[in-house]
């Protein structure tokens, strides 16, 4: 009577969920299928991308002119005949002009070495083994070389004038000494605005960030190129580039600022409690314990901003500096290239995107190491 009265017991598999499939058909099924409504979504918009994809592909590459069949830039005949699509002859006879600006002809190897230059140090920075001194040491050498390489007059090398420089050397350069400068510039900025012991520092630093902000990059841009000048002794030149790098220094610093203190004001004050009991000095206790852990809670937004002083280095194409998209305006000035600017702003375009692409990338890469990390 006991034994009959005993409960069932199941056994284990009973009491767990259904194993979840896997593989693209079953990931097809739950995001882009899983209703008539999701289903007709899905059709419509491959037929849409699919048509829009088929276009790109005859225009861009099945009826794309490669080559010129004249020896002369002047004939571009082909390239304008009814049934052609894009004239990527013309990126093949601008290409140095588009990378390298106005810089020699027989010189142009220097900032081509330097372009390898650049991407070398951005992948050094990527490696965590290297984030200590070395790190220094190397960025150090690397701009020396950049800088002897394009500015000459060292090694034998024919010195020439940055106002020659152009292409993307020049927009590497103003993209990475901005930011690269920016953020000291913004750690300093944002500890000023949270100073609790100097008035004068906090209300200093937040009418530098208020001013900044509420004026466009091309407002700060003329004002280095068009009233620094004025300010300076007589007999004093500044470079229009060095100008034009002062000034995106100076504007990103403003928007870092505000990124770094809000991570700031998100660390734990348990934290400086804490390093204050070790009796750690302020600049130790922020440098050690207080920024390192900032900079980990505002890192996506810190990543957006950079990519986005990035693109901005275009707009000192409005002070006459030949960087990359203004050497890609004038190569299509030329009577004989004239009504090609798609193809040559879709090269630069790539070449802002793989840029871009790769900061977005390890920026997200990072952020995963550091949450695990936590």
């Amino acid at each position: 009577m006991a034994d009959s009265q005993a409960p069932t017991v199941l056994p284990v598999a009973e009491y767990l969920p259904p194993p979840m499939e896997k593989g693209p058909v079953a990931w097809a099924t739950k995001n882009l299928f899983n209703s008539w409504a999701s289903t007709l979504t899905t059709i419509i918009s491959v037929l849409i991308l699919g048509n829009l994809a088929w276009w790109f592909l005859d225009w861009a590459v099945f009826r794309a002119v490669w080559t010129l069949p004249g020896s002369g830039i002047a004939d571009t005949l082909a390239c304008r005949a009814e049934e052609a699509g894009a004239c990527w002859a013309q990126i093949s006879e601008k290409y140095r002009f588009i990378l390298f600006g106005l810089y020699p002809y027989l010189e142009q190897w220097r900032p081509a070495l330097c372009i390898v230059i650049f991407i070398a140090l951005y992948f050094s920075s990527a490696d965590r083994r290297l984030w200590n001194w070395r790190l220094s040491v190397v960025w150090a050498a690397g701009l020396a070389a950049i800088w002897v390489l394009m500015r000459g007059g060292f090694l034998g090398l024919p010195m020439v004038s940055d106002d020659l420089w152009g292409g993307l050397p020049v927009t590497l350069s103003l993209a990475t000494f901005g930011i690269a400068f920016a953020f000291p510039l913004a750690i300093v900025v944002a500890l000023g605005r949270m100073s609790t012991t100097s008035p004068t520092a906090r209300f200093v630093c937040l009418v530098y960030v208020q001013l900044i902000r509420g004026v466009p990059l091309i407002s700060v841009l003329f004002m280095a190129s068009v009233m620094f000048p004025l300010f300076l002794p007589e007999g004093v030149t500044v470079s229009n580039l060095l100008r034009a790098q002062v000034a995106i220094i100076i504007f990103a610093a403003a928007y870092l600022s505000e990124a770094i203190r809000g991570g700031l004001q998100a660390v734990d004050k348990g934290q400086s409690e804490a390093a204050d009991s070790l009796g750690l000095g302020y600049w130790q206790k922020m440098i050690l314990i207080v920024i390192p852990q900032a900079l980990r809670v505002v890192l996506p937004p810190i990543v957006s901003l950079c990519i986005s002083f990035f693109k901005s280095t275009s707009l000192v194409m409005i002070i006459g500096i030949f960087d990359l998209l203004n050497a890609a305006k004038l190569s299509v000035s030329e009577p004989a290239w004239q009504g090609f600017g798609t193809e040559a702003y879709l090269f630069v375009a790539m070449i802002y995107f793989a840029f871009c692409f790769a900061m977005a990338r390890y920026g997200q890469g990072l952020e995963r190491r550091l949450n695990a990390s936590r």
